[in-house]
């Protein structure tokens, strides 16, 4: 496993959060990176600021959804890549409490949020498309126009610089303890659809003065990887990893972020939705490798959770209820499990979560000896085992034995009404 400081052993104890993406861009509902998709012009993005009312903003929804699917922290987007900030920054007039809604969204969102007992994280965007200085590069919308060179010849990337980092001062000062913070995103090779055009990096940032500042303001704070220098952990987005990460051979802490149909904000017409199930199997691959899920919801312009989401929710949340213990406070383990199965491991106690249903038995390679009692974890009923002769012969009804040191479950034919049946396994002193 990844060594931890303790100061962050809560984030791989929790190994379950939610990601909130919500801004002006769920107005237009199509996507997060709308403005870029489209070359959306300036004026005629911000129209959207002129009708952010969001009257059924109710981030206490927001943190008891979180709560009931089992997630202990929720990140939200502060400012994501269009620059619109829901806080009250004293650095800009691109904010919520200049707009029809008129509040500090993040200050609310933090008071819900703890009010559940959950962790409170911050993502924040380094890119900026509105920010008059902010130069024009591969991603930026304007990067397509003929006059890109006489526009950028007028950007000072010093006084973005002084912008970015003023306002993660504000974010870390005005709302006490924060406890993760999501930096996002460094591409200094740019895009391949832009390669004459630079990206930005670690020096556009600066990112290693601002990442100090984050550690001085809060020094408990858990911070990613997107600087363009190591931070705490690694954040693989949109794909789950084939094993336990590494960096230079070395085991790191790592956090698969994920969304429910594909787009981050919410996107009205993306049905593209993963079932209930597959992230329940999501989320147990991710801890049976040694990592975490922070999965990504996109509220709608008027700030509910959508109906999909919330359906999604509802489904780990059952999964979550009687199975948690499989989850939270495990991790991985170096014992191999059958097919189409996965086990993660806390202390004392092996489960084997099948993804798929066998008929009659599974065999557990080198378990033989190991085990001193099976139970399915959500109705914690036995499951009975035995250590089959590896000589036997098959015969009628009788298999051929398994490969030595095996141990056999006997299961009912048929399957739990759970999205994936766990055997709790519970182990001997010499497993």
């Amino acid at each position: 496993m990844a060594p931890v400081n303790p100061a962050h052993a809560w984030l791989t104890h929790a190994r379950l959060g939610m990601f909130v993406h919500w801004g002006l861009y769920s107005l237009a509902a199509r996507h997060e990176w709308v403005m870029s998709r489209e070359f959306t012009p300036l004026a005629d993005y911000e129209r959207y600021a002129t009708h952010f009312e969001a009257d059924r903003y109710d981030p206490r929804a927001w943190a008891k959804a979180a709560k009931a699917a089992g997630m202990e922290y929720v990140v939200l987007t502060t400012k994501h890549h269009e620059g619109f900030c829901l806080w009250d920054s004293a650095l800009t007039d691109y904010k919520a409490t200049n707009t029809p809604f008129g509040r500090d969204a993040v200050a609310e969102f933090v008071e819900a949020v703890r009010a559940e007992g959950l962790r409170v994280g911050f993502y924040h965007s380094l890119i900026d498309w509105h920010h008059p200085d902010f130069t024009i590069d591969a991603l930026h919308p304007r990067r397509d126009d003929a006059d890109l060179v006489e526009q950028n010849a007028g950007r000072d990337m010093a006084r973005y610089r002084e912008y970015l980092h003023g306002q993660v001062r504000e974010l870390l000062t005005g709302y006490g303890q924060i406890d993760y913070l999501f930096f996002d995103f460094s591409y200094p090779d740019g895009r391949d659809h832009h390669a004459d055009l630079a990206g930005k990096g670690a020096a556009d940032w600066d990112s290693a003065n601002l990442l100090a500042m984050v550690r001085e303001l809060q020094p408990g704070i858990i911070v990613n990887d997107r600087l363009g220098i190591p931070g705490d952990l690694i954040t693989p987005e949109q794909y789950q990893p084939d094993g336990p990460m590494e960096r230079d051979g070395v085991p790191v802490v790592w956090e698969a972020c994920q969304t429910l149909n594909g787009s981050w904000g919410y996107d009205r017409d993306n049905d593209d939705y993963k079932s209930p199930d597959l992230l329940v199997r999501m989320l147990i691959d991710g801890v049976a490798k040694d990592g975490n899920l922070l999965l990504n919801v996109g509220p709608t312009g008027r700030g509910d959770l959508d109906p999909r989401a919330i359906e999604s929710l509802a489904g780990i949340g059952a999964w979550m209820d009687t199975h948690a213990r499989s989850i939270r406070g495990a991790g991985a383990t170096d014992l191999t499990p059958p097919p189409d199965a996965r086990y993660t491991r806390a202390g004392d106690r092996l489960y084997l979560h099948l993804f798929t249903w066998p008929f009659g038995h599974v065999q557990l390679p080198g378990l033989a000896g190991k085990v001193t009692y099976a139970q399915f974890l959500h109705d914690a009923s036995e499951v009975a085992y035995s250590e089959i002769d590896p000589d036997q012969a098959g015969w009628n009804t009788t298999p051929d034995g398994p490969a030595p040191g095996t141990l056999t479950l006997t299961l009912p034919v048929r399957r739990p009404d759970v999205a994936v049946p766990v055997v709790e396994l519970f182990l001997g002193p010499t497993a």
